[in-house]
């Protein structure tokens, strides 16, 4: 795959986080870096948008049982960004329920906490996390994020993407 073929599709951002706050810094930075974003506001939210929902969830519910057809969305999810401490599911949860064997499993996981607690680092990068980034989430941390998504999507290591650019600069969007 070249360059162009690369960057023609549109790098899509799953973002997750209780704090309205911090879901719009994290979107905001994501667009900067041309990425396309859906944010939702909960776990659960993100399960639902990606085709998953918890069984033993009360909320579960008022989720339709959605069929396998129903696990690829209209927009491939390339990432999923999460805040670590939220309500009800919490994004330790999230990065457990992808990670089960299941078509979502290899979609790279990135958490996000205020809190700098080592253990709890170690825990989700050992559960395949693929980042821990502490609040506030910088722009540098953003430009992290490329080097997942193409290993993500292609299954192949970025020395093996002909053409990449090593700076993870994208020049084409899609409108």
């Amino acid at each position: 795959m070249g360059l162009a073929a690369a960057e023609a599709h549109q790098f899509h951002v799953l973002a997750v986080d209780d704090s309205i706050i911090d879901r719009k810094l994290i979107e905001r930075l994501l667009k900067t870096s041309s990425y396309q974003v859906t944010a939702v506001d909960s776990g659960s939210k993100a399960l639902e948008f990606l085709g998953l929902h918890e069984q033993d969830d009360q909320s579960a519910a008022d989720i339709p049982s959605l069929s396998p057809d129903n696990h690829h969305q209209e927009v491939e999810v390339n990432l999923i960004i999460t805040d670590y401490c939220m309500p009800g599911m919490t994004g330790y949860d999230l990065l457990r329920k992808i990670k089960e064997p299941n078509v979502l499993k290899d979609i790279p996981v990135v958490i996000m906490s205020s809190e700098n607690e080592p253990s709890r680092i170690n825990r989700c990068l050992e559960e395949g996390a693929e980042e821990f980034f502490l609040k506030p989430v910088q722009l540098s941390d953003v430009n992290k994020l490329r080097p997942h998504m193409l290993k993500g999507r292609s299954g192949m290591d970025m020395e093996d993407q002909p053409n990449f650019n090593k700076k993870g600069h994208g020049t084409n969007t899609i409108s």
